[in-house]
């Protein structure tokens, strides 16, 4: 089995021929990668149902086989993602930042995001997926390869470790000879690991324990519209809506409507005493529930005295991803928007629009929730850097 050592020498020596290539040629290797995806259709679907029996024997969670599983749709849009890659401009002069890590777990899509979107900016990219996908992340990596060999680039510009073990995830994580840059996917839990074992930069994305808030002055019928979908669409992602913070104001006509709207569901509905005495019979929210990014069928409800109870609250417990607003207060979404430290505001929409393919990305490589160097959903530009060039004709400094 080939070695971290090795696939970080590799990538290094892809990465020299990745920075010569004008986008041109990337553009076509990208519809070339977008091809053979179309192509091993067929391979890639055997494999991810390989990796759906072995998830669901090791009693992985319902909602989280949403996340691993792949069908003739997800692949189309996976392929699609490589060519909308592949029609943007870089109008921006901008450097690769070398060799870029990645570490996720269960989502195949970000494979084919993180390569298409790594190999257009200049970057070589190692990639370790969790042994949840090992078999979809092989059959994928393979087709990628395929098209990098039939249009004669590097192989090694996209790599694959299929030792999911966690001594190789360390490894990983430490590779500072070679790794410039290394980007974790996952749990808030899983994030945190990374960022506390790895001796190479980090980029934190992706933990999300997303915020709707309803103000004393909104549209009530919206404001349930928006949490259903914010909640329920796809319970398993990161801009998901994990809590509910509502106006006392507006409580008790709230309450009853969110929950009637979410009962086809089955959304397990926990809340505060206030809550909890207007829908009795929910859950008594803990301690632990306020910070807690579920990922699932699961809802957490605040009830507060005014905005500023509500954006000391969500400041407190949220991992500064996605929140959102609901008010007809235009000075109130201002205030909100400017005090929640969060990557992403929303003001009356859902935070299911969080995505890189949503904000005309293509793809994304993930959703940056720190400050340093990008923050929200991250494309090219993210995974670059500049450099100054600077023509002269004898000038001297004095």
């Amino acid at each position: 089995m080939i070695t971290l050592t090795q696939m970080g020498q590799n990538a290094k020596n892809a990465e020299q021929q990745l920075s010569q290539l004008s986008t041109i040629k990337k553009n076509q290797v990208l519809k070339a990668m977008a091809r053979e995806i179309r192509k091993s259709s067929d391979a890639i679907l055997k494999a991810n149902a390989i990796d759906m029996q072995d998830a669901e024997k090791n009693g992985v969670k319902k909602v989280m086989l949403d996340r691993l599983k792949l069908d003739d749709d997800r692949i189309a849009s996976m392929a699609d993602g490589l060519e909308e890659v592949a029609g943007l401009d870089i109008s921006q002069v901008r450097v690769p930042l070398g060799v870029i890590g990645m570490i996720y777990e269960a989502r195949p899509n970000v494979t084919v995001d993180a390569a298409g979107l790594t190999f257009k900016s200049g970057n070589a990219v190692i990639l370790r997926g969790g042994k949840e996908a090992i078999h979809s992340n092989q059959a994928l990596v393979t087709a990628l390869r395929t098209a990098l060999k039939t249009e004669t680039i590097a192989e090694d510009s996209i790599q694959l470790i299929t030792d999911t073990s966690h001594e190789t995830a360390t490894a990983l994580m430490q590779l500072t000879a070679y790794l410039d840059v290394l980007i974790p996917r996952g749990s808030a839990k899983f994030i945190q690991m990374v960022v506390q074992k790895a001796k190479v930069p980090v980029i934190k994305t992706g933990a999300g324990n997303c915020h709707v808030y309803v103000d004393e002055v909104a549209d009530l019928q919206m404001a349930t519209n928006i949490i259903v979908n914010a909640k329920t669409q796809r319970p398993s992602v990161c801009n998901a809506m994990e809590k509910l913070v509502v106006n006392e104001a507006v409580a008790e006509e709230l309450l009853p409507m969110v929950a009637k709207a979410l009962k086809p569901f089955n959304v397990d509905l926990r809340g505060d005493e206030r809550a909890k005495s207007i829908l009795p019979d929910i859950s008594l929210a803990t301690e632990e529930d306020w910070g807690t990014e579920y990922n699932d069928y699961i809802m957490a409800i605040k009830v507060v005295d005014d905005l500023d109870q509500a954006i000391d609250h969500i400041n407190r417990y949220n991992t500064k991803h996605s929140e959102a607003i609901i008010t007809n207060n235009y000075a109130h979404s201002e205030q909100f928007t400017k005090e929640i430290d969060a990557a992403v505001v929303y003001v009356n929409a859902s935070t299911r629009f969080t995505d890189g393919y949503e904000f005309g990305f293509g793809a994304e490589i993930g959703i940056s929730t720190q400050k340093l160097h990008a923050r929200g959903p991250m494309g090219l530009n993210e995974i670059t850097s500049t450099k100054y060039v600077i023509r002269g004709n004898g000038q001297v400094r004095k």
